[in-house]
């Protein structure tokens, strides 16, 4: 059984260290650090890239976040000051995807930089970043699943349960699956894929896309929490359309090279 600790990991005075907090950081600096290693690995001048991801990081935070609130308009109409209150969660990595290429991306585009090369060398550190972000969600008692009575079950205190769920205890800490299937595709990238697919710029970036949204795709349809438009879960929506993508894209961009 799985039990989070509390989303408090440190108190000092009035300074309050919140796990999602230090997660979200944590994965940030990695990520960083992986890619300035990659495009040295490449040969290509860390940076511009650096520079451009510090942007993306900037523009990915904004997009998650807004990307969540327009979705979630009632409650946030209604306390508006929770809008910037990042820590206590509430960020769509589908829209942190969109406002980190927007910004990063038109940034290395402005520039002239090689921007399909910059997204190829982004997808490890993005969906690293991703797998440990997610136990964020775990301290924070959030974006968790319908209940269930498996072993690896989560227990979701009273407050945190939705009312037609008030009764249960034990819910799918789909958390867990997600960040174990993000460490999947983190592996798959770099010791399978990385490589084979370098002639090709931007099918890297196409395969984390499309590998992340099948798994994002099952866990959704788990999640009691899901952003809704009507009665369609928006983030399976999306990952529909990031699977499709991928698999026009991918052998696009292949052909492309090969032919090149």
């Amino acid at each position: 059984m799985l039990r989070s600790p509390g989303a408090i990991a440190l108190q000092l005075g009035p300074l309050t260290f919140r796990w999602y907090g230090i997660l979200m950081a944590g994965a940030m600096g990695l990520g960083l650090w992986l890619a300035h290693r990659d495009a040295r690995r490449r040969g290509l001048d860390p940076e511009p890239l650096l520079k451009a991801a510090e942007l993306a990081l900037l523009g990915g935070l904004v997009g998650a976040r807004l990307y969540y609130v327009v979705f979630n308009l009632d409650y946030y109409s209604q306390f508006p000051t929770k809008i910037f209150a990042v820590w206590e969660g509430g960020l769509a990595i589908h829209g942190g995807v969109i406002g980190g290429i927007v910004l990063g991306g038109g940034y290395a585009w402005w520039r002239k930089l090689p921007v399909l090369r910059y997204l190829d060398i982004a997808a490890p550190s993005l969906v690293l970043g991703q797998a440990i972000g997610r136990w964020g969600n775990f301290f924070n008692d959030e974006a968790f699943g319908t209940p269930t009575d498996l072993p690896w079950k989560l227990y979701i205190p009273l407050p945190q349960r939705p009312a037609e769920f008030s009764q249960s205890e034990f819910f799918h800490p789909t958390f867990l699956y997600e960040s174990l299937w993000d460490g999947l595709v983190f592996l798959l990238l770099v010791r399978v894929f990385r490589d084979r697919l370098a002639p090709a710029p931007g099918a890297l970036f196409l395969t984390y896309l499309g590998l992340y949204s099948v798994g994002r795709f099952f866990t959704e349809g788990l999640r009691t929490d899901a952003l809704m438009a009507g009665s369609v879960r928006v983030a399976q929506l999306v990952s529909v359309m990031g699977v499709a993508v991928a698999l026009v894209g991918v052998p696009l961009l292949v052909r492309r090279s090969r032919a090149g």
